[in-house]
């Protein structure tokens, strides 16, 4: 390690929580080869944040291949490249360590997320590497076998989670037989049966380039970044496994119990919701925020449990995938009393709808909102994050500037019209972990 790396080292995990700018300077790069990329360049750190999205992630697996998307991003740093250039797991450890970089593969339900953090010095080398682990995988027998019982490790260990079996309970009602319907690791069935052909397929649907958005910020200008992009991820493939079509939601009003031994039932709800590029998405945002999103002083916080004493803690949030918009909330509460925290919810719920919002709630949300809103972009990491999510999500490349002026125009009558219009009591869906007292399953 050079002198530069040792010096920059223990500064290296703190990056991400110096602050940049309050405005940040995004540009659009287009590389020799046709990749685009979101650039926001900050010099005076001689260090890189880059994030890469591929579109689709573990809802693009195969029939009867759950978990393989999952799998398979778990295995592309456990081994790569051929004849010199080929590494294992501990080889490519080594080398990424060497270089003072970090890298993380995540997979997600309609991503598969690759983050990466490099010295300028090394930028070069980093990349390189980076590039092998996408380009170049090998997929070993032996990794595949280790990687896989980690992760039925982690599936056994979900099933004995109560939070865990009420998300996936709830799913199930909700996404019918869409891939949101299960867990994105898989089953222990289906994760059992994959096989090293499995993890090859999956990555040609997955890593295309076609479907790659891309997002760096850092000590770098748009003359180096363009070519370093065609170096990174031109030589993937294009096309892909076809993405999953619109979910349909099958949820109605009611109570759905999955008896389980816990103290503690948890308990997960949920109706139609609607998803960034509708109109009323703000104003959605906004009574959200009010109902259950904004801590301590959200409605649902104050009457289920400052008022009384039911549960440490709910909240509420729009849950907007790219195939499925649900309105959704979670709580726990003791068995003996978690009908009545259902009944109080449901009463807020209705109450919202029929009578709305105050000004006053409305202006403290807006304050809220706006006020949280520039503390996100609190370094080069979470930045580039930001920008390849809004990206994935279609924003418009100004979205950080005009993002509060939309929070703001909301007026009292719009939101009370989406209380009115998009709040629905009687749909709510409730799904029941635990050993309830006193409450009735309602299909």
């Amino acid at each position: 390690m050079s002198l530069m790396q040792r010096l920059l080292a223990p500064a290296f995990v703190l990056l991400s929580a110096l602050p940049l700018r309050a405005e940040i300077a995004i540009q659009e790069v287009t590389s020799p080869g046709g990749l685009t990329a979101w650039l926001v360049e900050e010099h005076s750190i001689p260090f890189t944040a880059l994030e890469l999205r591929f579109e689709g992630g573990s809802a693009l697996d195969l029939p009867g291949k759950r978990g393989a998307t999952n799998l398979m991003t778990g295995l592309l740093e456990e081994g790569s490249g051929s004849g010199e250039t080929a590494l294992d797991s501990q080889q490519f450890a080594r080398a990424v360590e060497g270089l003072a970089a970090s890298f993380n593969y995540d997979s997600y339900s309609d991503s598969l997320s690759v983050s990466a953090r490099f010295l300028t010095e090394n930028r070069d080398q980093a990349v390189a590497l980076l590039r092998q682990s996408l380009v170049e995988p090998t997929f070993p027998e032996d990794a595949v076998a280790r990687v896989k019982e980690q992760v039925l490790s982690i599936i056994r260990s979900d099933a004995k989670d109560p939070q865990d079996v009420a998300s996936l309970g709830f799913a199930g009602r909700a996404y019918g037989d869409h891939p949101y319907a299960t867990a994105l690791e898989g089953t222990e069935e289906s994760v059992g049966a994959l096989t090293r052909d499995d993890m090859v397929e999956a990555w040609r649907n997955v890593l295309v380039k076609n479907r790659v958005s891309i997002a760096v910020v850092g000590d770098i200008t748009p003359e180096e970044l363009g070519p370093m992009l065609d170096e990174l991820v031109g030589d993937l493939p294009e096309g892909g496994a076809p993405l999953p079509g619109p979910a349909s939601l099958g949820l109605s009003g009611g109570v759905t119990i999955l008896p389980f031994d816990t103290p503690q039932a948890q308990v997960i709800w949920g109706q139609e919701g609607l998803g960034m590029e509708d109109p009323d998405f703000f104003a959605a945002y906004l009574l959200n925020t009010i109902i259950g999103g904004s801590g301590f002083e959200s409605r649902l916080m104050q009457e289920v449990r400052e008022k009384r004493g039911l549960t440490y803690g709910v909240y509420s949030w729009l849950a907007d995938r790219d195939f499925a918009d649900v309105w959704m909330g979670a709580v726990a509460s003791d068995n003996r009393r978690v009908a009545e925290t259902i009944e109080v919810i449901r009463a807020e719920w209705t109450k919202v709808a029929e009578e709305g919002v105050t000004a006053e709630e409305l202006e403290q949300a807006k304050k809220y909102l706006t006020g949280a809103y520039p503390l996100r972009f609190d370094g080069n990491g979470p930045i580039a994050g930001i920008l390849v999510g809004m990206q994935h999500d279609d924003f418009p490349i100004d979205y950080p500037a005009t993002r509060n002026d939309k929070v703001n125009a909301v007026t009292l009558e719009q939101i009370n019209r989406v209380a009115r219009e998009r709040l629905h009591p009687e749909d709510l869906r409730f799904v029941v972990v635990g050993e309830p007292e006193g409450l009735d399953e309602v299909n």
